[in-house]
């Protein structure tokens, strides 16, 4: 391979040079050129967009994409211009697996059946997660990085550039103070006239880069605008899939759910809603409920529950009590008795004895 050795010796030289004139400066032993104040102000704030740029990138990522290996192989499937396998998301596995342990389990009991159902449910869950990230990586994801590995490097070179300029100005000031004969002055007025020159442009063409910044924010508020809007129809998917997913599991569970044994050590449920039932709409009192003749059953209290208002009755952990439903009324409710005292009870906390 053949080299130039009179151009390797040039740059090298004028690397030197620079590098000398550059300590000087931080020196304080040597003048420095001092660029003006608007492209100042634009270096600025060119530097605090693509430090932002960068942290945002970076933290939607991992937003996106928890997992760092799975990061990394992306990021090598990007840079050999590969596309990215589709991955099965977490819920989407976890919809299979419960759909599997239903085949063992047996399809037809209640756990099975309900599993089949929830498994479902997790991988519609997965499939919206999935159009979610894919949205957010085209729309947001993809824009930031087109910034930081393709503009902000064609402006990094050009401030470079105009360093290097600059340098070179200020190396050939230099030069023409110290030029004590009228044909060195000469020669170092030519060469700062032409370094002059060549620093004006050079600023002109960065000033007009760093300007485009102004663009730049303008599309990644539009890209941001879409990132906001995809989420938010994700997150609508997915309480649209669970909402669904709570009203068939309440229809195909029926009242019969409600007095499944609780398993110990749980911890109480939550407190069930007051349901607008027929009962309440009706304004009758709990005190003016009569048993019917058949249909009370003893039930063991679970957990110490604390009566919300008049209509309901306090229990205590371990106690018996009666309890029987009336027509109409919400099934997470039954009628409780103790001795003299009636009221509400929330079913949950209760195990109904034969």
């Amino acid at each position: 391979m053949d080299f130039n050795v009179k151009k390797l010796a040039s740059d090298a030289g004028v690397f030197f040079t620079r590098a000398v004139q550059y300590t000087e400066e931080k020196l304080g032993q040597a003048e420095k050129t001092e660029l003006d104040a608007h492209l100042e102000n634009l270096i600025a704030r060119a530097d605090c967009t693509k430090n932002w740029t960068e942290k945002i990138f970076r933290q939607t990522e991992v937003l996106l994409q928890p997992n760092p290996s799975a990061r990394i192989e992306e990021f090598f499937y990007e840079k050999l211009d590969r596309k990215i396998p589709s991955r099965t998301t977490n819920a989407e596995l976890l919809g299979q697996h419960m759909q599997d342990a239903a085949k063992e389990f047996g399809p037809g009991t209640p756990y099975g059946s309900t599993l089949i159902t929830v498994g479902e449910f997790q991988r519609r869950l997965g499939g919206a997660e999935r159009e979610f990230l894919q949205m957010s990586a085209i729309n947001f994801l993809t824009p930031l990085r087109n910034f930081l590995e393709g503009d902000w490097k064609t402006i990094s070179k050009e401030r470079r550039l105009l360093e290097n300029r600059r340098l070179d100005l200020d190396i050939c000031k230099a030069r023409l103070k110290k030029a004590k004969l009228a044909e060195a002055k000469s020669a170092a007025e030519h060469e700062l006239r032409v370094a002059q020159t060549e620093f004006d442009r050079q600023a002109e063409v960065t000033r007009l880069l760093l300007e485009g910044i102004s663009s730049t924010h303008v599309n990644h508020l539009r890209c941001l605008h879409e990132f906001v809007e995809a989420q938010a129809a994700y997150y609508a998917q997915c309480h649209k899939h669970m909402q669904d997913l709570q009203k068939e599991l309440r229809v195909s569970a029926g009242p019969s759910h409600l007095s499944s044994a609780t398993l110990p050590g749980a911890s109480p449920p939550s407190h069930p809603s007051n349901p607008s039932n027929a009962l309440e709409s009706s304004t009758l009192k709990i005190e003016e409920v009569k048993p019917p003749a058949t249909g009370t059953r003893k039930a063991k209290v679970l957990y110490d529950y604390d009566a919300a208002d008049t209509s309901e009755l306090s229990l205590l952990a371990d106690e018996l009590i009666t309890v029987y439903t009336v027509p109409g009324m919400d099934p997470d409710w039954l009628i409780g008795e103790r001795g003299n005292q009636k009221g509400k009870v929330p079913v949950t906390y209760l195990e109904l004895l034969s």
